[in-house]
């Protein structure tokens, strides 16, 4: 019987510690929970409902022939689901001809974090062209999300396509 209560408080506060992020418990210096704390990162939609906030950025400028990224992340995770969100591609560089197409939309995980791959490719111009080509990516509104700066993340990043030259050259 004492070998079964020990189980049972177990159980108790294993799922007590995985719902928190659920529930957005946000245990004060004081141990009573405010709500300000678990909603920093929800921004209200029109109809009054807090939603996620989704901020991306690039993880540098990338030599041609090398692979970059764009990172989005969206605060608050979801715990228990995932979302897509609507981007659009701008920039100087042309997709086919300086870097594989990709398209819209993103997926973000239960990890609240996603990445967009950016695969260059060979310069077909002259190689005497020494040009950088940029590759923008905005985020773009949609359902069960807002774009958001509500710790400074941004709704827009570049890559810089750079020429096959020495990383130390940029």
């Amino acid at each position: 019987m004492k070998n079964q209560n020990t189980i049972c408080i177990t159980i108790v506060l294993a799922l007590a510690f995985a719902l928190a992020p659920v529930t957005n418990a946000a245990p004060t210096p004081g141990g009573i929970p405010t709500t300000s704390a678990a909603t920093q990162n929800l921004q209200a939609s029109d109809e009054g409902e807090n939603l996620p906030v989704i901020s991306i950025h690039s993880a540098g400028n990338v030599l041609r022939g090398k692979t970059g990224s764009f990172v989005l992340e969206m605060k608050p995770a979801l715990a228990f689901s995932a979302m897509y969100v609507n981007f659009k591609v701008s920039g100087t560089a042309v997709a086919g001809v300086d870097y594989v197409a990709f398209a819209s939309p993103a997926y973000i995980g239960q990890s609240g974090y996603a990445t967009i791959l950016v695969k260059t490719l060979r310069d077909p111009r002259a190689s005497s062209s020494a040009k950088a080509y940029s590759v923008v990516v905005t985020l773009q509104p949609g359902a069960g999300y807002s774009l958001g700066s509500v710790t400074g993340g941004a709704r827009s990043a570049t890559i810089w396509i750079k020429p096959g030259a020495a990383a130390s050259d940029w």
